[in-house]
């Protein structure tokens, strides 16, 4: 066995050791040659100015030949140890732990792909750590990468939708623990409790226009709305639920009379607020209710997007109720929500879009016209790399 050095090991060690590793047995060899060549011009002497230089030439020369043209070495050098086959204890400059975690922890494109492929089907992370041989902390920073990847792909490439009927609604989950079970000392925090999803939805194209993941408040609604807005092409009608902070939110978005808007309000049965358990309400009935414009009545429904709500409760475990998969933090909620619209959106084939396309496989981006063809999880990864080339 190698000697261990002196000095505990902290991560940009351990990081300069695999920078090491990553060596062929030709590199290392080589490595080794060098490193006898120093030792043997220095005569055996321990110390000297010139045998420090040489060092530091060779040890910049096995960080390079480890292919890590990002590496930075640290202000003060440390020792490490070297693999097995270079069989020298050689001073290495240290890694940083950006360095790290950028060229040194990096997935390949075919485990990316495995991670997000389980995400997006309905897995929780620690049964994607199991199917795909990855570490959790690594599950977690991959969905925070590509969640914010496919946020900002959404954002520009979502626009000018010639949407005719629109539906919206919002769907509850919570982070950390439901609103009623936060322990006083976090009551107010943000990011904890009961946490609620927006989203807009094309009846026609089944495309998700729009989401936001926020509270249930007019607040909200009105940063929802404006969104709305700022995404379409045309004068659409609207349906929404009865939550009356749609009714101030609308009306600043579009404006009075700028569109046709009509709410379906539920009846529910009684005591469906205070006595639900884990059943369903019962729904006793719908009033279709005129707001503004000129609504089409028979297209008044949020049919569609509830139903979006139930694929969005199958294809994120976190959604899942009864059940410890839900979201611990809100950040990470809100990463696996843009990972989910932009593969339904994007990836997911839609069997009634298809349908009506007499076979031809289609998406609600293609129905939309905002892509030609389906894509692929690979093309969603994709995603990262041109969100880091764009950053920098």
């Amino acid at each position: 066995m190698p000697k261990r050095s002196s000095k505990p090991p902290d991560d940009e060690n351990m990081a300069a050791s695999e920078a090491v590793a990553r060596l062929t047995r030709s590199e290392a060899d080589e490595l080794r040659s060098q490193a006898a060549a120093i030792l043997g011009s220095m005569g055996g002497k321990k110390g000297g100015p010139a045998r420090a230089k040489a060092l530091s030439r060779a040890r910049r020369s096995a960080i390079a030949k480890a292919g890590s043209s990002s590496l930075q070495p640290c202000p003060v050098s440390s020792y490490t140890r070297v693999p097995q086959d270079v069989g020298l204890s050689i001073p290495l400059v240290c890694l940083s732990a950006q360095a790290y975690i950028g060229a040194m922890n990096k997935l390949t494109v075919e485990r990316r792909i495995a991670v997000v492929q389980a995400l997006v089907e309905g897995n929780s992370i620690r049964a994607t750590c199991r199917m795909t041989g990855t570490a959790k902390g690594t599950v977690l920073r991959l969905l925070a990468e590509i969640g914010e990847a496919c946020a900002q792909f959404h954002d520009r490439t979502v626009r000018n939708i010639k949407a005719k009927r629109l539906q919206a609604d919002e769907i509850w989950s919570f982070c950390h623990a439901k609103a009623r079970n936060v322990p006083a000392h976090l009551e107010g925090t943000p990011g904890i409790g009961d946490i609620w999803t927006w989203v807009a939805l094309d009846a026609d194209t089944k495309l998700a226009i729009t989401y936001l993941v926020g509270q249930r408040d007019a607040g909200e609604a009105t940063v929802f709305m404006r969104d709305l807005v700022s995404r379409l092409a045309r004068r659409p009608q609207l349906t929404t639920d009865g939550f009356p902070g749609y009714l101030e939110a609308v009306e600043k978005a579009f404006g009075w009379n700028g569109v046709d808007y009509a709410m379906l309000i539920k009846q529910y049965g009684a005591g469906h607020e205070t006595d639900r358990g884990y059943s369903p309400p019962v729904c006793t009935g719908a009033i279709k209710t005129w707001v503004m414009g000129k609504p089409v009545r028979k297209d008044v429904s949020t049919s569609y997007v509830e139903r979006q709500n139930l694929t969005m409760r199958m294809q994120m475990r976190r959604f899942t109720r009864l059940t410890n998969a839900f979201s611990k933090k809100a950040d990470n909620h809100a990463h696996a929500v843009a990972l989910h619209f932009a593969h339904y959106n994007f990836c997911r084939v839609h069997q009634t879009l298809t349908k009506a396309a007499k076979g031809v496989y289609q998406t609600p981006a293609m129905a939309a016209g905002l892509t030609d063809r389906v894509w692929t999880v690979a093309d969603l990864v994709a995603l990262l790399d041109q969100n880091l080339v764009a950053s920098n």
